[in-house]
């Protein structure tokens, strides 16, 4: 068969599929070309491994985690169901029943002050009354190898035995043997918590966890009537028991005890905060790591457009014989994906290591043990996004390329640059794009972020794209410069093949990104150190009984002259109906499913609280005797399409309450005062045991010394009072932000290397041009030092602009999502945005010098030979 006949497959043998022969042809010929390898893909290999590793690996350990907490669900939840009542505990009837299901453990927890004897140092404890049944699932670990039950045993002088984590005692400075205060006893530290099976079922504490018997806590006195104190029922049913039992068992309790008012969570459902935030964190990653693709796809564009350039003598031979533009854009679709095959697959498997990596460095931290088995779905996605961010980026050069005529190709290797592809490869292309969007948008947990990363990704690269077109343009149009060097560097910046698109496209992105890193943690830990600490008020006291109030305000008014003190009544209670409709069947937006997460803390007050502006309705009269009212939060009352005169049922102690929507407030919760999502008439809990609520704020910000004498005297007066320095408390939530920002910086870094490669790439793309101009203006006369100079001007030009964009797209976006997703007032920083510019300058800078330096290194006789 001749050559002619061997490409062209309309002139073969007509009794054969064409486009079976066609596609094997293709590939043959794909193949038969990679022989010499991969080098001018080096680039292509590295960005597109590292977005698919990073995309892979997150969701590897996102998936690991969520596995892990499924398959250990008993041992997390402490037993098969739990039913959780606050403020009370079960009735006899009640715990009747819950015995008859099964073995039965009850746990009781709370915050409560630990204290030194002496008086000295204090510290918030999360306490933990357990019975001796406990642990159901898991074992409980101690540091010494012994039981929990012998080392919470009581001791011959009234004293008892109590455990801690490793945090409390290095906190007061404790070792086992030592005692603290915990209310109105001593308490022996008998041993080190080293592993606690069922704290993940739990919420995130604001101190460590210490851990008494039920016969100590009762001791302490902490547990009065209206205490924030919660108990625990967990049953256990059986290793065996299906989880459609578990459910049934379920469903009968709750209508044998409809008004009970317990929280009922089964082992399918151990720790389902945790679960949801492991998810978003993992969706919020992935949309950093599709932002390393998207910068790295441009690096692709650049390594196939370098390719097809190399390649141009050999398609348009190809052309010159009879190949059709749809056999040159297969053979070279073919090694594309090829080529992308290796990439992902080397990306894949790194990613899936990540949940290894991450088992072994977490072991220490994480209470259960992350699943290391291979995640299909999660590295299938990861895959799936490289492929399609492959194609994205590769479609256009190889669509144009198809169309170039060989007489073109010969002559002038930029003609026909400025066509558009055909319409069918301008479909391929929008349709990559639109499942991308699709991908991205429906995987995620909150869609309307995913919407504004999606859109706001698409406008950058809009953006850069004609901001790159606007700096050719405008520097084609400027007047020669004097100076040899700036007329050569003006001239690379805008001629045909020129490098500036690629450069702009690929540190614009990065940059973007890592200057809205920078100013959400910024701001975030700003919100959280200087401007919360600021208005924040200095302690809140937690379980102030009704028969304490009045000492207790004496005491801190003598001992804290001038700082305000505000007290409110304080219950705890659940939604049951919202306007005639279960919580479980309301659609709510996002920022607003806390509220009908769990319980909510709920108040009464006869005037509109501090904090608060009536947005809509009226407040009810200090005397009112009429039937419940209540007002409500304000964005919460919209998101739960609520309106003046609806009706909210709560649950609190057991007991149903309807009222009706009076008003609602706009409340000022940056302000991290006393505010309720509810706050209702006075009438409405007449007679309920509840405790009170108080902050007290030092007018001029106090001291540490004058905090830490009131918490002395507080302590030694109101043992059962638990007390938070909210400076404590802020410098925690901190710590858990700065984790949480290092692995979104980790995920940056990677769009940052990223972005170094595109770069470097450009920079290849470029440098057949670059060596011949060199070679010329060498042969010419220019010396080494003007060349250089030239090239520096032209990368600092930019890299200054680019740095400029940067700055500017980085700080709207993270005003956006300080401003409205995290409802925070937005500081600009310097610092963390010209640092992150500067870093993208040097990048340009020297990564264009060392490969221009490369370039004038070349002797001119062989290559003016060649070209």
């Amino acid at each position: 068969m001749s050559t002619l006949a061997a490409i062209n497959p309309s002139s073969t043998l007509k009794h054969k599929p064409k486009a079976l022969y066609f596609a094997r042809l293709a590939f043959t010929f794909a193949l038969r070309e990679m022989r010499a390898g991969v080098r001018g893909f080096m680039i292509f290999l590295a960005c597109l491994s590292l977005g698919v590793a990073a995309i892979a690996g997150v969701n590897a350990l996102s998936a690991s985690l969520v596995s892990s907490i499924s398959s250990e669900g008993q041992s997390i939840l402490g037993g098969d169901l739990r039913f959780s009542l606050i403020h009370r505990e079960a009735d006899e009837k009640e715990r009747a029943y819950l015995e008859n299901l099964g073995p039965l453990t009850v746990n009781a927890t709370m915050r409560a002050m630990a204290r030194l004897p002496d008086g000295s140092d204090q510290t918030l404890a999360e306490l933990k009354g357990v019975d001796d049944a406990y642990p159901l699932y898991g074992e409980m670990k101690l540091q010494s190898g012994g039981s929990l039950q012998d080392a919470l045993k009581p001791k011959a002088d009234k004293t008892y035995g109590g455990v801690g984590e490793l945090s409390l005692l290095a906190r007061l400075n404790l070792k086992v043997g030592d005692t603290v205060n915990l209310g109105n006893i001593n308490l022996i530290i008998t041993d080190v918590i080293e592993s606690e099976p069922d704290r993940l079922a739990g919420s995130v504490g604001f101190g460590p966890r210490l851990i008494v018997s039920q016969a100590a806590l009762r001791a302490s006195n902490l547990v009065q009537p209206g205490s924030l104190v919660r108990w625990h029922y967990k049953i256990k049913l059986g290793e065996t028991i299906s989880r459609e039992e578990v459910e049934n068992i379920r469903i009968a309790t709750q209508k044998a005890f409809p008004k009970a008012g317990w929280r009922v969570r089964s082992r399918d459902n151990a720790s389902p905060g945790l679960s949801r935030n492991i998810e978003r964190f993992a969706q919020f990653l992935t949309l950093v790591g599709l932002t390393a693709l998207i910068v790295g796809g441009v690096g692709v564009a650049n390594a196939v457009t370098a390719y097809l350039d190399s390649k141009r003598e050999v398609i348009a031979t190809f052309k010159s014989i009879g190949a059709t533009g749809e056999f040159v854009f297969a053979i070279y679709i073919i090694q594309i994906l090829i080529i992308a095959s290796i990439a992902i697959a080397i990306g894949v498997v790194l990613g899936s290591f990540i949940p290894t990596i991450a088992a072994y460095y977490l072991r220490e931290t994480l209470p259960v043990d992350i699943d290391t088995t291979v995640q299909p779905a999660a590295l299938a996605l990861a895959a799936l996004y490289g492929y399609l961010m492959a194609l994205v980026f590769a479609l256009w050069p190889l669509a144009r390329a198809r169309d170039i005529p060989p007489t073109a190709l010969f002559r002038d290797h930029e003609a026909g640059g400025r066509r558009l592809p055909r319409p069918i490869y301008l479909a391929m292309l929008l349709s990559c794009i639109a499942i991308l969007f699709i991908l991205a948008i429906g995987l995620s947990d909150n869609r309307q972020i995913a919407i504004y990363f999606s859109v706001g990704t698409a406008v950058s690269f809009g953006l850069l794209r004609l901001i790159a077109i606007g700096i050719m343009s405008i520097a084609k149009r400027l007047p020669h410069a004097k100076s040899t060097e700036w007329r050569l560097a003006i001239g690379n910046i805008h001629r045909p093949g020129s490098i500036t698109p690629s450069v702009v496209l690929s540190l614009g992105l990065g940059l973007t990104l890592l200057v809205s890193i920078a100013l959400i943690d910024g701001n975030l830990r700003n919100q959280l150190t200087s401007s919360l600490a600021d208005e924040a008020p200095s302690f809140f006291f937690v379980d102030v009984q009704n028969h304490e109030v009045g000492q207790f305000e004496t005491l801190l008014r003598d001992n804290a002259k001038g700082a305000k003190l505000e007290r409110v009544p304080m219950l705890r209670g659940f939604f049951v109906e919202i306007d005639g409709k279960k919580p479980s069947d309301m659609v709510v937006p996002s920022e607003s499913q806390w509220a009908l997460r769990g319980d909510r803390g709920i108040t009464y007050s006869a005037t509109i609280p501090e904090n608060s502006i009536l947005h809509e309705g009226k407040w009810w009269a200090e005397d009112h005797e009429g039937p419940s009212l209540v007002s409500f939060d304000e964005e919460v009352a919209r998101h739960f399409g609520l309106k003046i005169g609806d009706q909210i049922t709560i649950n609190v102690l057991g007991r149903e309450i309807t009222s009706t929507l009076a008003s609602t407030r706009k409340v000022e919760w940056q302000s991290l005062g006393i505010n309720f999502v509810m706050v209702f008439s006075p009438n409405t809990f007449a007679n309920a045991p509840h405790s009170h609520l108080a902050t007290l704020t030092y007018e001029d910000g106090g001291t540490v010394e004058k905090e830490f004498n009131l918490m002395k005297t507080v302590a030694a007066q109101f043992p059962t009072i638990t007390m938070v320095r909210v400076k404590d408390a802020l410098e925690r939530v901190a710590d858990v932000v700065g984790q949480m920002a290092w692995a979104i910086r980790g995920a940056s870094g990677v769009t940052l290397l990223s972005s170094i490669l595109v770069l470097a790439g450009a920079l290849a793309a470029g440098h057949r041009t670059q060596i011949y101009d060199a070679v010329i203006l060498k042969t010419l006369g220019a010396t080494r030092a003007q060349l250089i100079k030239a090239y520096l001007i032209q990368y600092t030009l930019l890299g200054t602009i680019t740095a400029t964009f940067g700055i500017l797209s980085g700080t709207l976006a993270s005003w956006f999502v300080v401003e409205n997703i995290m409802d925070g007032d937005f500081i600009f920083l310097p610092s963390a945005a010209f640092s992150a510019a500067l870093t993208a300058l040097t990048l340009c800078i020297s990564l264009g010098l060392i490969g221009t330096w490369r370039i004038l290194g070349q002797k001119a006789a062989p290559l003016l030979r060649n070209l």
